[in-house]
């Protein structure tokens, strides 16, 4: 007889995402030296609760990262579907820049991973191509955007936006830069 595959227990499950969640907050606002105990407060829980989940630092970097790029990634279809065009990747590019700021505190981390042969790297630019596709597919089948724009260069462009002007003070010029951005793969 097949027994059922252990699924985790909804405390778990949820204690889990709290963890998450509190991480990358706590990440983005104290940098690479946050205080594991503080993200075991800020979601709630006790420090062994924390570890029963993340065994180390790094675990829970790659699993805050992993759980931010989804939600980021999954924005883009439900933008694409929900708003016109230009308006929904403005949205979703907006998105992107607080991804990237909720990132910083986890770069370092994430840079020994990316290349030491971690998968991590190609995984995440394959997901946010996929996203960026996913919008430019949704203004072109709207006439909205051109047909020939590569979303690996939008996504660059993207990348140097966030470089240049993501820090959360400066979201009057990311708004004006990706405006511009939008204009280009527009059509004419």
């Amino acid at each position: 007889m097949e027994t059922a595959p252990d699924r985790p227990r909804a405390d778990k499950r949820r204690n889990r995402q709290r963890l998450l969640v509190a991480a990358a907050r706590v990440f983005a606002r104290d940098g690479a030296a946050a205080s594991l105990n503080q993200i075991a407060r800020e979601a709630g829980v006790g420090i062994a609760t924390l570890y029963r989940h993340f065994a180390t630092r790094e675990e829970l970097i790659e699993a805050t990262f992993r759980n931010e790029l989804a939600k980021i990634c999954d924005a883009a279809l439900d933008l694409a579907g929900a708003a016109p065009a230009a308006a929904a990747t403005a949205e979703w590019m907006m998105r992107f820049l607080e991804y990237m700021t909720a990132k910083h505190g986890m770069v370092d981390t994430l840079q020994a991973m990316m290349t030491t042969g971690s998968p991590l790297y190609e995984e995440t630019l394959g997901r946010l191509t996929e996203a960026v596709r996913t919008l430019l597919d949704a203004g072109a089948a709207e006439g909205d955007f051109r047909e020939d724009v590569d979303p690996a260069d939008v996504l660059a462009q993207l990348g140097g936006i966030a470089y240049m002007a993501g820090e959360p003070d400066q979201r009057g010029q990311a708004a004006r830069l990706i405006a511009l951005l939008i204009a280009g793969v527009q059509a004419r």
